[in-house]
């Protein structure tokens, strides 16, 4: 295999592949009673039999990773089997100093040994306001100088709620632009403006007041120009919509967009795109709505996802890593769209304590390791080493994104390209790559329209010599999926 990386010595599966990294410490004053076992004390198989007998049936992740994680530090995670795993799904990208790193550990351990109250509903508390002025240290200036915040329950897809509620509260109108391919959480509105029609064909939430526009892309553009004239189309044909009196779509409340769609399978909106986007709203005075959950805080190489653009919005919507490591959720937008009335938007755990003060740390470090600009470098690196790769290997179509939010298309390899040249997706054979993957003690989860893309998200702390074994292990698990795959003999994964 040709890699633009450098190769670490250490390859193998089952230990920590870097040794530049802290070491690992599983002493028991820092994981507690589980310190005290050893990976082998610990039923592993009865631990996962008895989840899949007890769980719902809606569960995820452990149908795909069927490991038992008992410790974690940094990017590696301790299975109860004792083998060791490099993590590059990060809590789907929460964990942006990877796991139980040791400022977060500090800030939450001076919470509890302060007696500070750990739930405070909204109430202002020392440890809000810190977290208030790290967080808004890092907007841009415009929001930073009058904007205002609202803590939500503890996920995204709470935000997301909030944040339609605002819009439409300040405006008196109802709809909203979304674009086909977004994720934004799966409560009812934010399933509204998601792209994904399965749960909501199977829930009956329906689209509400949804008006859906095409996200544009190169590789599968859809209006079968890519590049720079698919995103010309897609902005000529959103202006288009929006400024025909007859085309019977009403002025909305606001228009949402994910600076890359993660979910819908690592693919970063285009400069010029959102900032037509951004002129087009503020023309015709439609609040822009900026999901930032998963592309937040450094992770895309940037602070923000938006910065990329130099894009301003109206409202950002963030949650994942700002919680360093805990459930935290934020909308933080104008103050000219601040016509709530006490009440309007509530929620019992916008209060949390102890993720407050850990996001806090979290922000802190980001800023002052300027860990924005490190996943920038590493990423493009690990990017680029990609791309060597997929010149060699016909089962990868593409490898794309921003930082350290990475998606490589896994497709057809003996498949005919259409006339864009892309292939089509391969949805078991991706599967299969994650399996061999895992069996290679590398962590990867799938996305994309049709679950064809393997996304990586490891932790902004990320070293070079990880990069490398990440690198590694994904490139054999791709090639041994592909070696199987033709046999016939890929399969398919349940639980």
């Amino acid at each position: 295999m040709t890699a633009a990386l450098t190769r670490p010595d250490d390859r193998s599966g089952t230990d920590d592949p870097a040794p530049d990294a802290p070491a690992f410490d599983s002493s028991p004053r820092d994981v507690g009673a589980i310190g005290r076992q050893r990976a082998g004390d610990f039923d592993a198989p009865g631990i996962l039999r008895r989840q899949a007998a007890r769980e719902s049936s809606a569960r995820t992740y452990a149908r795909s990773l069927p490991i038992v994680p008992v410790r974690a530090r940094g990017m590696t995670v301790e299975g109860a089997d004792g083998r060791r795993y490099l993590d590059c799904l990060s809590g789907a990208g929460t964990l942006a100093l990877g796991h139980n790193h040791p400022v977060v550990l500090a800030a939450i351990r001076a919470v509890l040994d302060a007696g500070a109250p750990l739930h405070v509903l909204d109430l202002a508390t020392p440890v809000k306001d810190r977290f208030v002025e790290e967080l808004f240290a890092t907007l841009p200036p415009e929001l930073a100088r009058d904007g205002r915040i609202q803590f939500c329950g503890p996920a995204g897809t709470d935000a997301v709620e909030a944040a339609l509620k605002l819009v439409r509260t300040a405006t008196g109108r109802r709809g909203v632009v979304a674009f086909t391919g977004a994720y934004h959480g799966m409560t009812e509105g934010a399933l509204a403006v998601s792209g994904d029609t399965a749960i909501r064909d199977a829930t009956g939430a329906g689209t509400g007041d949804t008006i859906r526009l095409p996200f544009p892309q190169t590789y599968r553009c859809p209006f079968g120009a890519g590049g720079a004239e698919g995103e010309r189309v897609a902005a000529h044909y959103a202006r288009s919509l929006l400024a025909d009196p007859s085309g019977g779509v009403p002025t909305p409340a606001g228009m949402i967009v994910e600076p890359v769609q993660g979910e819908g399978g690592v693919l970063p909106a285009p400069d010029g795109w959102l900032r037509e986007m951004r002129r087009i709203t503020a023309e015709r005075g439609i609040p822009l709505v900026v999901d930032e959950v998963q592309t937040g805080l450094g992770r895309t190489g940037a602070m923000w996802g938006v910065d990329h653009a130099g894009v301003v919005p109206d409202v950002m919507v963030i949650s994942k890593a700002i919680g360093g490591s805990l459930p935290l959720a934020v909308v933080v937008y104008r103050a000219e769209l601040d016509r709530w009335w006490p009440g309007a938007h509530a929620g019992t755990f916008r209060g949390n304590q102890l993720a407050m003060a850990a996001g806090q740390a979290t922000i802190a470090y980001v800023r002052e390791h300027r860990l924005d600009e490190h996943a920038a470098r590493i990423g493009a690196r690990l990017a680029d080493a990609l791309r060597e790769v997929m010149a060699g290997q016909p089962a990868i179509g593409e490898v794309r994104g921003r930082g350290l939010m990475i998606g490589v298309e896994i497709v057809e390899p003996d498949a005919a390209p259409d006339a864009l040249g892309a292939r089509p997706a391969a949805p078991r054979l991706a599967v299969a790559v994650r399996r061999e993957a895992l069996g290679r003690g590398l962590i990867v989860e799938l996305g994309g329209r049709h679950g064809s893309v393997v996304r990586l998200l490891p932790p902004l702390t990320m070293t070079e010599v990880q990069a490398d074994a990440v690198l590694e292990r994904l490139a054999d698990a791709i090639e041994a999926a592909r070696a199987t795959y033709a046999t016939g003999s890929a399969g398919s994964e349940s639980a």
